[in-house]
């Protein structure tokens, strides 16, 4: 068991209600990223919530928040319900996030948590092995608009996006409505995992332009030359006074 693994485990010891997660649908929270949630936060959007490691994380160290997760792969997504049945501070759209509505073909990993919208690489199955492409299934992409109302985007509001080399297209789609997020925190890659993808620079680049600055970078992972593949980065905006 590697360091991060044992790491979210220790933390899931610590909560019942994580513990309950991961004994009745072996979903381990995703605890990583519990540096970046804040308990004033009173909204989340999960983009890429596979089967709730984010929402759980959130559910832990942003209690308060509302959460409104997306996850296209029905798999998932089914698990993702399962969990949250009968939360109300949770709620789930099967779709994926991009600039237009329609349908797309998703590219299935073997390990359904790096499934795209986009081609696998041969990088991504030599980095990290068991996540080749093991079938495609249509799934129902749109805006964030066509899924979500302004008026439930209640300050402070984090937009979370872990969609495995789609992240560019999908702030795309969240474009229109990004100035009502205080935060970003955003999955980015430095090297081509997925074919075509924007890598890190683009998305940066397309979030200064939305006045959001870059605030803290987290979860590392390098390849065995040293090299960095890919982090999550977090983003503010200047009237965002504290950080998470």
């Amino acid at each position: 068991m590697n360091y991060v693994k044992l790491a979210k485990l220790n933390q899931t010891l610590r909560s019942p209600m994580l513990l309950r997660a991961l004994w009745h649908h072996r979903v381990l929270a995703g605890a990583e990223h519990r540096l970046v949630l804040s308990r004033s936060l009173a909204t989340i959007v999960d983009v890429g919530a596979n089967r709730g490691q984010f929402a759980l994380a959130a559910r832990r160290w942003a209690p308060a928040a509302h959460i409104i997760s997306f996850e296209p792969l029905p798999g998932p997504a089914g698990i993702f319900r399962s969990v949250f049945s009968g939360d109300p501070q949770v709620q789930l759209h099967q779709a994926a996030l991009g600039r237009c509505t329609e349908q797309r073909v998703m590219h299935v990993s073997e390990k359904d948590d790096s499934s795209s919208l986009l081609s696998i690489s041969p990088l991504q199955t030599t980095l990290f092995p068991g996540t080749a492409e093991i079938g495609a299934l249509s799934v129902h992409v749109g805006p964030l608009s066509e899924f979500v109302d302004a008026s439930e985007l209640q300050a402070p509001a984090m937009l979370k996006l872990d969609v495995q080399g789609s992240e560019y297209e999908a702030l795309l789609g969240c474009q229109p409505m990004l100035s009502h997020f205080q935060w970003v925190y955003c999955e980015c890659s430095f090297m081509e995992l997925y074919v075509e993808q924007k890598l890190a620079p683009d998305v940066i680049t397309l979030l200064a332009g939305n006045g959001f600055r870059l605030a803290g970078v987290y979860n590392p992972a390098y390849d065995d030359a040293g090299h960095c593949v890919q982090a999550d980065l977090l983003f503010s905006q200047p009237a965002a006074r504290s950080a998470p």
